[in-house]
């Protein structure tokens, strides 16, 4: 309570020292012929000094603007941009007092394109249509910053702790530098990378397909993409950075990004090693590569892997020692007709791990512990060619292309014990294992998509075919011994050889036609053809002590598994295009034949299925204002079970758990709706997003596990009536400026409700689970002096049960961070990242909380060309890896290797050499 009231008072004195200082202007703003408001106009003010950005606003619907600034004795200019109109511009004195400027008349600007182009003056924020674009020179960021730092200081732009980025509360899935790929559309290569003083605008647009990018249509997903472009005096030369730095414990890191940019062409490469558990690429100012703190901008798995752009670095948690290597390439040919992007790839990463893990397995009959222990080394070595090319065979017809091809190797060994009692300490059984397991993988995949338009606006035929074809060979030594110590079953002990190959073809072609009604108005047509093969084989041979040699054939422990779906799905729809309003619905059926066959001991098992199902999907976008919107999504899908679960063979390749599949198993329903409120206010700089959404599933398919006495499993999967998840969530943020100084904070809060069925020892139980999860960040900063963020996450999660072993369970986590960077003294740079986790209900023996604290101090020298730096890793000596995870069969506390405590010194070089246009300071522009 003391710490809300301590919130809630510092604001009110912030907001009151602010209102006491300052001057409100306010007016309106019209159309000089027909006196209409004029909505999303840019008023801004600038210093006649040195042309600096003071403040600016936005127009609303009905023409009003009213903004409070900081008072100024010295000379401003108020200006007036609005796209199809004459700037506005009026010089004043100074500003001491509040100023109402009543109706202000644009004039349209019907002026012809001349010879000499004349450069008129940016506004720091345009929206045009469906873009909102940005003028980066409006916003400051320090002379060595990257694109992330600029990004956050776009009015209604959030990153969050773990790299997400959100424009209005709608998170960007997709970022371009020039409309084009920069290695992959992850864009967090680009973000991390790329100088921010290169940069001359950010548009932010609705995620496109490529099917309605090139037809024009509207988009149909929530979620946004970033393009950057950049200044035309920027896209003529090189630049890049080079890191390298050695610590204690033989820690290292290097990193190089270098690029070539010459008008449409652009060639990227990059590479990097290091042994500190990091991707290589963030090149962040402060950190470097270092994580654990700010730097966590590149995804994370669950089970601790790391990778970028779906290319995945370590195969597990632990310590990882990785090596990359990448080359981007994009450009126009034919003037322009054809538009190529690629990028290549090659990592390899090692990584070693122990584990330890407690599990309490939750069953009817009474709870058994397991404990086990592990200790792996995997080795991961890939290559990865990605490319699209547009092709505009003339102004009506495009065709795209997207080949990738992918291979990789993996290799793995891994030493494990693991031993299982039940409630009085009785041993019920143990298992050792020792694994060498190799598998390699080919993928290829393609797109081709072609679009023709036709003479009526809106009429246009398309056709599409997607293939994705992969083979992978595995080949795995094992020795397992187990021991059975209740039933009187004999032990079992293996010492094999196994080879799996798994071939999986898959291919998706479709036609579809749009015919436009009316102009608002168009009815589609679409047919979709989809095909899968997959042929998976297994062989296990036995040592055979004769031969010294694994050549004795097990044909218990082998298998071949052959599976093909097709499906037919003839759609049609409607779609609707108005100024306030888009959406469509399609709604058709979906025709899947389903055949499986597994051989097994020379028996051949058929299970073959044909079923008719609807399927339906649909959007409406309803624009409430320039920046206020209400966005819902509906669909209905089908989803089959795997040719494992269904073919009802024994697979006894787990000494511990025999799979027997189930042919009666019923596909799987989903219901989804997802629904948002987006508002954000340029003129009060503040934000508001509220969601809700939800699944509902009819016939899920779970998997039903019986135990015997020894607590050996037997796993043959069921369908339950229904299971459900719920959620609804809002954030609210908001930015205040004055001067130099800057407050932001932002506030959010989601709650889920969710409802399963499942089935243990054949016994049917009910889990509801509810989970409330508030947050807030604050960040106060003083340009190129100081930045301050903190930030904390609550989690609280809670489950009840029906007919089962407990009837609750509860857990709550706290997350709380204090990132602190200081640009003084001047050239010297000083980063600091704090965090603390606390885990209510780690089981006895493990760590429930933990601080992290890293520290970085860097030193600008040689023209800030050179960063000398050096860094503190874990300066408590406090990171541990304990979790616990909690699921309706069993609760499990686990404990992995993490990096410990190291020093690191770095030295950063920085690459800047451009030629392009200059300006004679007249406004003309002559190229070099």
């Amino acid at each position: 309570m003391l710490k809300k009231s301590l919130l809630i008072a510092s604001l009110l004195f912030t907001s009151l020292i602010f209102s006491q200082n300052t001057v409100s202007l306010k007016g309106k703003i019209i159309d000089k012929n027909t006196s209409v408001p004029l909505e999303s106009a840019t008023i801004y003010l600038k210093s006649v000094k040195d042309s600096t950005l003071i403040d600016y606003t936005i127009s609303d619907k009905n023409g009003n603007f009213i903004f409070k600034t900081k008072k100024t004795e010295n000379s401003i200019y108020f200006k007036i941009s609005y796209i199809g109109y004459n700037d506005y511009s009026e010089k004043i004195e100074n500003l001491k007092a509040d100023i109402d400027f009543g109706s202000i008349k644009l004039e349209e600007n019907v002026s012809s394109l001349k010879e000499i182009i004349i450069q008129s003056e940016a506004p720091p924020v345009t929206i045009k249509n469906d873009t909102l674009e940005f003028n980066a020179s409006s916003f400051k960021v320090r002379p060595d910053a990257n694109v992330e730092a600029l990004l956050k200081q776009l009015p209604g732009v959030e990153i969050d702790e773990e790299g997400k980025i959100t424009v209005n509360g709608k998170e960007v899935n997709n970022i371009l530098v020039n409309g084009k790929p920069f290695f992959g559309k992850d864009g967090k290569i680009a973000t991390q990378n790329l100088p921010a003083d290169i940069i001359d605008k950010v548009q932010v647009t609705d995620t496109k397909t490529k099917e309605e990018e090139l037809s024009g249509q509207d988009a149909t997903s929530d979620e946004k993409t970033i393009n950057l472009t950049i200044q035309e005096d920027k896209n003529k030369g090189v630049f890049g950075k080079a890191n390298i730095g050695y610590g204690t414990d033989d820690r290292y890191e290097s990193s190089l990004l270098f690029n070539y940019f010459k008008d449409t062409q652009k060639i990227s490469v990059l590479g990097s090693s290091n042994n500190i558990n990091s991707i290589g690429f963030s090149m962040d100012e402060i950190f470097d590569n270092m994580g654990g703190g700010r730097n966590n901008s590149i995804w994370v798995n669950d089970n601790g892997s790391f990778g970028i752009n779906g290319m995945q670095f370590g195969g597990n948690n632990g310590i990882t020692q990785s090596n990359m290597i990448g080359v981007n390439f994009a450009d126009e040919w034919a003037k322009k007709k054809i538009n190529p992007n690629g990028s290549y790839y090659y990592s390899s990463a090692e990584t070693n791990n122990n584990n330890r893990t407690n599990r309490i397995n939750l069953l009817p009959t009474g709870n058994t512990n397991t404990l086990a222990e592990s200790k792996t080394k995997s080795i991961t070595d890939g290559h990865n060619i990605e490319m699209d090319f547009e092709i505009k065979l003339d102004s009506t017809a495009t065709i795209y292309l997207s080949p990738s091809f992918s291979k990789s190797e993996v290799k793995n060994k891994n030493f494990g014990f693991d031993a299982t009692f039940d409630e009085t300490g009785a041993a019920l059984n143990e298992n050792t294992s020792d694994n060498n397991w190799t598998s390699k993988n080919n993928t290829f995949k393609n797109n081709i998509y072609f679009y023709k338009g036709f003479k009526k606006k809106g009429r246009g035929i398309s056709a599409s075919l997607n293939n994705e074809n992969s083979k992978n060979t595995s080949d795995l030594f094992t020795k397992t011994a187990t021991t059975f110590f209740q039933s009187g079953s004999s032990n079992d002990d293996r010492d094999q050889f196994r080879i799996d190959d798994s071939k999986n073809d898959s291919f998706r072609a479709e036609i579809g036609y749009n015919e436009p009604l009316r102009d608002s108005l168009v009815f589609n047509f679409k047919t979709s053809y989809k095909y899968n093969k997959a042929n998976d084989v297994r062989e296990t041979y036995d040592f055979d002590s004769g031969f010294n040699s694994y050549s004795n054939f097990n044909d218990l422990l082998s298998n071949k598994i052959f599976s093909t779906t097709s499906s037919v799905s003839p759609m049609v729809g409607i779609s609707i295009r108005k100024k306030k309003i888009r959406g469509s619905i399609s709604m058709g059926t979906e025709i899947i034949n389903f055949n499986n066959q597994s051989t097994y001991l020379s028996t051949k098992t058929a299970v073959n299925k044909n079923y008719i199902y609807p399927k339906m999907n649909g959007y409406v976008s309803i624009t409430l204002g320039k920046s206020k919107s209400i966005y819902s999504y509906y669909s209905y899908e089908v989803n089959l079970p795997t040719a494992n679960q269904i073919l009802p063979f024994q697979n006894l390749g787990n000494p511990l758990n025999t799979f027997i599949g189930n042919a009666d198993l019923k596909p799987n329903e989903n219901y989804s709706l997802y629904t948002n409120f987006n508002n954000y206010d340029y003129a009060s700089r503040s934000g508001f997003y509220a969601y809700a959404g939800g699944d509902y599933n009819v016939n899920e398919i779970v998997a039903s596990t019986t135990y015997d006495s020894d607590f050996k499993a037997t796993t043959t999967y069921q369908n339950v009536d229904r299971a459900y998840n719920t959620y609804i969530g809002f954030n609210l943020n908001k930015s205040l400026k004055q001067e130099k100084s800057t407050f932001k904070y932002g506030f959010g809060m989601q709650l889920g409700y969710d409802y399963n069925q499942g089935l243990t020892n054949a016994e049917l139980f009910e889990s509801k689970g509810l989970t409330l999860n508030p947050r807030v960040n604050l960040t106060w900063s003083i340009d190129e002096l100081i930045t301050i963020n903190p930030s904390y996450k609550y989690t609280y999660i809670t489950n009840d049960f029906t007919n089962y072993v407990i009837d609750n369970t509860k857990n709550f986590k706290h997350s709380a961070k204090l990132e602190i960077t200081s640009y003084w003294p001047k050239k010297v740079v000083l980063g600091s990242d704090f965090g603390y986790n606390y885990n209510s209900n780690i089981a006895d023996g493990f760590q429930k909380d933990f601080y992290l604290w890293n520290l970085s101090l860097g030193y600008n020298f040689y023209q800030d060309k050179l960063l000398a730096k050096v860094k503190v890793y874990d300066l408590l000596n406090q990171n541990v890896s304990a979790t616990r995870t909690i699921t309706p069969t069993a609760i499990t506390d686990m404990e992995n290797t993490v990096l410990q405590q190291y020093v690191m010194f770095s030295l950063t070089y920085k690459l800047e050499k451009f030629g392009g246009k200059k300006d004679n300071g007249n406004g003309m522009i002559f190229m070099d």
